[in-house]
């Protein structure tokens, strides 16, 4: 007897998500990883991306404490399927999945992303990249047999020995299509702490000709949300600045696939505003970025065909596609948390930046200290010339995605949305119901609210014409939420 993957979900508490399978470590048993594994790969041989004849499948992971062990089960299902699976070790998530294009071999990355350590997740890329929405439904159907359950003890399963191609492909790919001094002159400051990427920043920064100090090294797992910055994050860079006069602060996520960049003074861009300038160092013509992001990108100009997609990776890659497909030769995508996808290549200083379409965080923060440089300008002056519109976000934590859903209920009208937020806000412009709730009220003011993909969250966004009144209505928006919650 077999188990079908939607099944498993519902039993096990581990469920796709935005952005792979997650759920809490303890529920991600080995034999529900190795489960979860067999059914991706039984998809791809289904799809006939895969035969049985001893294929790699490279796997990899961040550094959270249950990582090493769902990495061993996931290496342990591919290997009994008749696959060689590839230990990469611990380095970025789109390290990996470089790995697997460039071998033409499916990749799976153990991470739970920024969410806590008691939580881990698996993100799955067939041999062309992420998978999408499509191709979870397929896998959701696959019916998995567990031929002899006691192999799931409790000393888990060896990983085989580490290869390091996947490390040394991802840094050439930045050393070999950059110039070696380009960022000669730039004092530059990491902070690392528990990102799976921190060695890797400080190689490729370095390499590049920038002074780089690394800051702030955490032996254990600190959750570092790109969309959801926390306090003392701020304090810290903005106190790193002041005593170092750095040009830029860097930092990543968990899984270093999110990035985080400050401009001069130590204050962290939003991702979405990041995502703009990259596309313009870049001369996109193409970007796709979902309905969340900050509408500068819409009122700045700089940009032929913008396409605006549901929350989460796989609609922003299906996007891209769509993109390449009608003719555009510089097609870009990126997210609200700062993650920037590329499905073209770009020439580079007489050299060729080859595309990676799966969130990557060394790109975009690369592409806007090279922005500021060829323009002569501050990181903070570059932000001055967009259109001076302001986000924030916030989250509800805890909170269970049903329980989201019920919030969502009570907006089905737009007489329901004023009552609750025309005295705070204003009358209602418009809604747009692609992902969640997103209100633009007649102020031009827009509040979005959405259940997370990943964790049982409750998002909230807004959007403002200054910094103090996005904040404002931030403050707002989550009393009124939090008082809805009851």
């Amino acid at each position: 007897m077999g188990i079908k993957i939607n099944d498993l979900m519902v039993k096990s508490g581990v469920k796709f998500g935005t952005s792979g399978a997650r759920g809490l470590a303890a529920e991600m048993t080995d034999q529900v990883c190795y489960t979860y594994t067999k059914g991706f790969l039984q998809y791809l041989e289904e799809s006939g991306e895969l035969k049985k004849n001893g294929e790699e499948v490279a796997i990899a992971g961040d550094l959270r404490p249950s990582t090493e062990r769902i990495m061993g089960a996931v290496a342990k299902a591919a290997s009994d399927m008749g696959y060689t699976p590839v230990n990469c070790g611990f380095i970025p998530s789109p390290a990996v999945a470089l790995y697997g294009i460039t071998h033409a071999c499916p990749s799976i990355m153990v991470t739970g992303s920024h969410i806590p350590a008691d939580r881990n997740g698996i993100k799955f890329n067939k041999c062309t990249g992420e998978i999408l929405k499509f191709d979870e439904e397929q896998i959701r159907e696959q019916i998995v047999s567990v031929d002899d359950e006691s192999i799931f003890g409790d000393e888990g399963f060896a990983l085989p020995e580490v290869n390091i191609d996947a490390r040394i492909d991802y840094v050439r790919r930045y050393l070999n299509a950059f110039p070696d001094d380009c960022l000669k002159g730039q004092k530059i400051g990491i902070y690392q702490h528990s990102a799976v990427g921190r060695d890797v920043l400080i190689e490729i920064f370095s390499g590049l000709g920038a002074d780089v100090t690394p800051l702030g090294f955490s032996t254990t797992f600190v959750p570092v949300d790109t969309e959801a910055i926390r306090e003392e994050d701020y304090k810290l860079a903005k106190q790193w600045s002041d005593e170092n006069g750095f040009d830029v602060i860097l930092s990543t996520d968990g899984d270093s696939d999110r990035p985080l960049i400050s401009d001069e003074h130590g204050v962290w861009l939003r991702g979405d505003v990041a995502g703009i300038l990259a596309a313009k160092y870049l001369g996109a013509d193409c970007v796709s970025t979902p309905v969340s992001c900050n509408t500068a990108l819409e009122k700045c100009g700089w940009f032929e065909d913008i396409r605006r997609t549901q929350i989460g990776s796989p609609f922003v890659v299906a996007s891209m596609i769509e993109g390449t497909y009608a003719g555009r030769k510089g097609v870009v995508g990126y997210e609200a948390n700062g993650g920037f996808l590329t499905n073209s290549d770009f020439p580079m200083f007489g050299n060729e930046l080859r595309a990676l379409p799966t969130r990557d965080a060394v790109l975009p923060v690369l592409s806007i200290i090279l922005l500021s440089i060829r323009e002569r300008k501050t990181i903070s002056a570059l932000l001055s010339d967009l259109p001076q519109r302001f986000t924030a976000s916030d989250r509800i934590q805890d909170f269970p995605t049903e329980e989201s859903a019920k919030i969502l209920q009570q907006f089905e009208e737009v007489a329901s949305i004023e009552e609750a937020f025309s005295e705070r806000f204003g009358k209602v412009e418009s809604i747009d119901r692609t992902d969640g709730l997103r209100v633009t009220f007649q102020s031009s003011e827009v509040l979005h609210m959405r259940p997370s993909g990943n964790a049982p969250e409750f998002r909230c966004y807004n959007e403002a014409g200054s910094e103090a009144r996005v904040q404002e209505m931030q403050q707002q928006s989550m009393e009124i939420l939090l008082m809805l919650k009851g």
